[in-house]
């Protein structure tokens, strides 16, 4: 019998928070984290989105990096988000040679590129940034910041890009190449990002709505979470406290279109289902679903469909916590699988916020009355462009269950 992989640490930075205190009082408060521009210079002040509440320059304090080491958004991000995973699993200021780190990216250190392009032709005055670009730059700027990790990979399949990163760190676990692997992601919002959005024609001027009949398109999210994961002999050898069980995942690409969901979402329901599989879990025994839903007209209906193929009638309750933060990209996977952490041990659904209509063939999310209940088994989706997409399962855990 494969031994479980457990969680057994969880940082978290968006929109909404700096930690998983401050996550979590937004989540029950419902109060969103999406806003006008603030930190990104665009001329495309049109498009409100969930930017981290923190300039550069303040998360370089918190970290007490000094001024003039080259950083860059996504890298300050993912170190804020490590150092709490870091903590919490009783990893901080330890050695590190026996663990593993893995931090999936797609846009790296573009940051500082657009900032500084210009400069970079003219000038060479700002050079120092241009290997601050690729992603994994970033990611070992992160590890580095702690120190000496076994060895550092950078997944990076756009929106899947952090739940790929559990999957590839649970693999490494469940094959016997570690014990203690530390998996997620880190974005930043850049130029980029925002006028690719842009030119698909799927960015909502409003606050994005998703799954409801009027939804227009997402918003833009930054921001970063880890996850520890450990396998229970190791986690029980440290003593450490268990978040929850990493019981099942799966990735399915079903390469319907470059951005675009096949309508019958067939690559989300094969991910979803071979999650249950490997968990040996019926549909009945999951309470609830943290949706990919981007709130674009065509994800939310692919996704709808997906789930209602494989659940039926045991459709557990259903919403998309984008509402809160936007869509944080390639940080999404682990960010999303942070806030269902928080949502088993403090046993409320997150709600879907700016939901009020339904349409035909679309989930009817969570958004209101009594989402006070027990949850013993969470599913969280994350698909990616080219349709690679990812669910993973997490269970609460007692020694029973070993």
């Amino acid at each position: 019998m494969t031994e479980p992989i457990l969680i057994t640490g969880a940082g978290i930075v968006c929109s909404i928070g700096l930690n998983k205190e401050e996550v979590c009082t937004s989540l029950e408060r419902r109060a969103t984290g999406i806003e006008a521009l603030k930190y990104l210079k665009t001329q495309h002040t049109e498009f409100p989105v969930g930017e981290v509440k923190l300039s550069n320059e303040q998360m370089c304090q918190c970290l007490g990096i000094p001024d003039g080491v080259p950083t860059t958004r996504t890298s300050l991000m993912g170190m804020l988000a490590l150092k709490e995973a870091l903590e919490e699993s009783g990893l901080i200021g330890t050695d590190l040679g026996d663990v593993g780190f893995i931090s999936g990216t797609t846009v790296g250190g573009m940051d500082k590129s657009e900032q500084y392009y210009i400069d970079f032709l003219e000038n060479d005055s700002k050079n120092e940034y241009i290997s601050t670009h690729d992603c994994g730059a970033c990611s070992e700027m992160i590890a580095d910041h702690f120190g000496s990790f076994s060895f550092i990979t950078t997944p990076s399949t756009a929106c899947s890009s952090a739940a790929n990163s559990v999957i590839l760190g649970a693999n490494i676990i469940r094959n016997g190449l570690a014990d203690i692997v530390v998996v997620g992601g880190s974005e930043c919002i850049t130029k980029f990002h925002l006028n690719g959005f842009n030119s698909l024609m799927i960015l909502d001027q409003q606050p994005c709505r998703p799954f409801d009949a009027s939804r227009a398109g997402l918003n833009l999210g930054e921001g970063a979470a880890y996850i520890v994961l450990e396998k229970a002999s190791s986690a029980r050898k440290r003593g450490c406290k268990v978040l929850a069980e990493l019981s099942g995942y799966g990735n399915a690409c079903d390469a319907f279109h470059q951005t675009a969901s096949s309508p019958e979402g067939e690559g989300a329901y094969r991910a979803m289902k071979e999650a249950l599989d490997m968990a040996c879990k019926k549909p009945s025994d999951v309470n609830y679903i943290n949706a990919h839903g981007t709130g674009t007209p065509n994800n939310d209906i692919s996704e709808s469909q997906a789930m209602i193929r494989l659940f039926g009638e045991d459709l557990p309750p259903v919403s998309s916590t984008k509402s809160f933060t936007g869509h944080t990209t390639s940080a999404s996977g682990t960010i999303e699988l942070a806030m269902c952490l928080i949502a088993m041990q403090k046993s409320f659904l997150p709600v879907n916020l700016n939901w009020e209509s339904k349409q035909e063939n679309v989930v009817e999310p969570v958004t209101e009355g009594d989402y006070r209940m027990p949850l013993d088994n969470i599913l969280c989706n994350s698909f990616g462009f080219g349709g690679n997409d990812s669910s993973l399962l997490i269970s609460k855990w007692t020694e029973e269950n070993e």
